[in-house]
């Protein structure tokens, strides 16, 4: 078990997992127990998860060190990308026999995949341990 859990791929995946469950959670909580109107429930859900998934995939995917203030702008604008890119999949996919569902399983695989990749190598990177990995591999090589 420890050695599935060392892979940031497993960890994200477990991470993106129990971000749904929050989202989901929380939406159902708003809507359904509290009647909040269904677009300012999901409105309220996706922000509050928003701030869960950040900080479950910068703290236990990946394991981060990476500054707050540029890891979490970094996460904002994947998150705009993945809104557009979501919308674009799901409306081309909807006039298909797929349909809109289809459509969003698609959005969350290709995007699932990405994101990760983009976490991994762009938004929870710290560049102070960059500066410091090829500073000591130039050291090395001397």
């Amino acid at each position: 078990m420890r050695r599935l859990l060392s892979h940031s791929a497993v960890r994200y995946l477990i991470a993106g997992g129990l971000s749904f469950l929050v989202d989901f959670g929380l939406l159902a909580l708003l809507h359904n127990v509290l009647l909040w109107p269904v677009w300012l429930a999901s409105g309220v859900a996706f922000l509050l998860s928003f701030a869960f998934t950040y900080t479950i995939q910068r703290m236990f995917s990946f394991l981060s060190s990476a500054p707050h203030g540029r890891a979490v702008l970094r996460y904002t604008i994947l998150v705009i990308f993945n809104t557009l890119a979501t919308i674009a999949i799901v409306s081309l996919i909807n006039s298909s026999a797929l349909g809109w569902i289809g459509g969003k399983v698609v959005a969350t695989i290709v995007t699932t995949v990405w994101n990760y990749f983009a976490y991994r190598y762009w938004v929870f990177v710290d560049p102070r341990k960059q500066t410091t990995d090829a500073d000591q591999a130039s050291t090395e090589r001397t």
